[in-house]
């Protein structure tokens, strides 16, 4: 028997698609993703740190980086932001998702620079942004280097701001800003 669409293999889950699949999708439509600023708070519900992760990118710079990826076919919203944090932060990050998550706004990644502040050169994408608060121990994951925890003054500080791709540095702001930080 051959994979298929119908039939999930171990190295292609139910719902994922393979490499040249995905690859005429995002050459055809725009792709949903979540994007999660993750943050601490104070006993009183205020953002004091937040959560931002060191990667290298496919060009070999290293850059700053917000919890982001794909909702998979079927998948629910809250559902891919917890596989998400998990992925990039731990399983034991423990997230503190609403039961009915509302984004603090919507970004509209383009393959062609200049066109909204948010730049991804492999596709059309269309992203909820969210700020989610984390209570437990958060280590870098995946293809993650290191997990820095900044006070929102420091992460929306010009030197963070520049090592941020694709507009992530505008959306960490206007989070910073949904939550009365700046």
């Amino acid at each position: 028997m051959t994979a298929s669409a119908e039939f999930p293999t171990p190295d292609r889950p139910d719902g994922w698609l393979s490499a040249d699949d995905i690859a005429q999708v995002r050459r055809s439509l725009p792709i949903v993703y979540v994007d999660a600023v993750p943050v601490r708070v104070d006993d009183s519900g205020d953002v004091i740190a937040v959560g931002l992760l060191l990667r290298v990118t496919r060009e070999g710079v290293m850059s700053r980086a917000l919890v982001s990826g794909r909702v998979m076919y079927h998948e629910r919203v809250r559902d891919a932001l917890l596989r998400h944090i998990e992925k990039d932060l731990g399983p034991v990050a423990l997230p503190q998702i609403p039961a009915s998550p509302q984004p603090f706004t919507v970004a509209e990644y383009f393959p062609t620079p200049g066109i909204t502040a948010y730049h991804d050169p492999r596709q059309h994408a269309v992203s909820l942004a969210y700020v989610v608060p984390v209570s437990g121990d958060c280590q870098p994951q995946n293809d993650a280097i290191d997990l820095a925890w900044l006070t929102p003054e420091e992460a929306c500080a010009e030197q963070v701001q520049v090592e941020m791709n694709g507009g992530q540095g505008a959306l960490l702001r206007q989070a910073m800003a949904f939550v009365g930080r700046i």
